[in-house]
């Protein structure tokens, strides 16, 4: 049966065609590659979906003496790790994405911020960043610099302001905002912060422009997405698909025939249950209609073999490891998560305490600073009131 998804094949093409393509927009003015960046209306592929040439747009704006342009490759997210193959076989790309935001945005100094396990990709990175320079500096007579800050194995650094901070020679912490990166970042100065495969569909938007990178997609979910698949399928990899598809449709080309839940965004993201394949879109909830769930990427399928109670109880230990403790919601509410479903499964607890820790959820998701405890409520109440009776037997 012909599949029902359609696959692209941008981020892993030849690297040759893409520096035709950086050449090319380069002989354009800033104004003209923000006009063309903000009528894709691509958004940001690390999961929250801020539109990318807005964000170009308010750092643009900022009068400063220095902007620095930020590639944050700190894939921490459980099931995620689409970003690590497109800077092994796709860097080119990301460099290329990183040197239009500096054009637009008037920066001449960029970071790639790299997970502290891909330190294994140093090596070849700094190759290839060395040669791209040299691009830069004979065809393009453009200043622009970039180096790699290695990052030290903490999820919270995938938030951009902790991420800044880590930079910084601080503990990874997210700042208080407003202000936000694009009006004081690193240093103090204007900062873009771009997911690697964000940049890397910068080129995309340059190569086919606009009106056709919208016709990817649905609504305003536009263009491809890349999507690490795991779990209980026999096609895990990644795959560059049209965004905005059906579930169902992506269920039954990677299920393994008894798929009873997908999880849609890795840890922080939402269990969805057989019975809601068909309603739910993978896009952004304000551009669909019906059920619809962003993601960052990562997907994965669990069978009727798999504790849901014990997915939910692996995600719980692992927010509670990696919450940086500095709000009281996440760092108790996390640890009380945790302790308050071994309880019920122990049976010291009734079925009733379930609604008090879902009440707790909804206090998170209000009170807490970053998007790791304001989180820990989708993946919490999706798989609670979708899968109830596991939590309790």
């Amino acid at each position: 049966m012909q599949s029902k998804l359609k696959r692209v094949d941008f981020i892993f093409s030849s690297n040759e065609e893409s520096k035709k393509v950086l050449l090319k927009t380069f002989r354009k003015t800033r104004e003209e590659i923000l006009d063309e960046l903000i009528t894709s209306r691509l958004k940001g592929r690390g999961g929250a979906g801020f539109s990318t040439g807005m964000k170009w747009k308010f750092a643009k704006s900022e009068v400063a003496d220095q902007k620095y342009i930020i590639c944050n490759a700190d894939e921490g997210e459980p099931g995620t790790f689409k970003d690590r193959k497109i800077l092994d076989k796709a860097l080119f790309k990301v460099l290329g994405g990183m040197a239009i935001a500096g054009k637009v945005v008037g920066a001449n100094k960029g970071f790639i911020y790299l997970r502290g396990e891909y330190k294994f990709l140093v090596p070849q990175l700094k190759e290839g960043i060395s040669d791209f320079h040299k691009l830069l500096k004979n065809e393009l007579d453009f200043d622009f610099n970039i180096e790699i800050f290695l990052g030290s194995g903490s999820y919270i650094c995938g938030e951009e302001t902790a991420l800044i901070e880590s930079m910084e020679g601080k503990r990874g912490e997210p700042r208080n905002k407003p202000p936000f990166p694009t009006q004081y970042g690193y240093l103090g100065k204007p900062t873009v912060v771009n997911n690697v495969e964000t940049l890397a569909l910068v080129m995309m938007v340059c190569q086919v422009e606009a009106e056709n990178f919208k016709k990817l997609g649905i609504h305003d979910s536009t263009g491809s997405k890349l999507f690490s698949i795991s779990g209980d399928t026999p096609k895990s990899g990644i795959y560059e698909l049209e965004f905005g598809m059906s579930l169902i449709d992506f269920v039954e080309e990677f299920g393994d025939g008894d798929t009873k839940s997908v999880q849609v965004g890795g840890a922080s993201g939402f269990c969805v249950p057989r019975k809601k394949f068909e309603t739910t879109t993978i896009g952004y909830k304000e551009d669909l209609d019906g059920d619809s769930l962003p993601t960052g990427g990562s997907m994965m399928l669990f069978n009727s073999s798999r504790s849901m109670y014990n997915v939910l109880h692996n995600y719980l230990e692992f927010f509670t490891n990696e919450s940086c403790g500095q709000c009281t919601p996440c760092r108790i509410g996390c640890q009380q998560l945790l302790k308050g479903i071994k309880a019920i499964k122990r049976g010291d607890k009734s079925e009733e305490y379930l609604k008090q820790l879902l009440e707790l959820t909804d206090t998170m998701k209000l009170t807490s600073k970053c998007g790791l405890g304001q989180s820990v409520a989708n993946s919490f109440s999706s798989i609670v009131e979708n899968f109830r009776e596991e939590m309790i037997y």
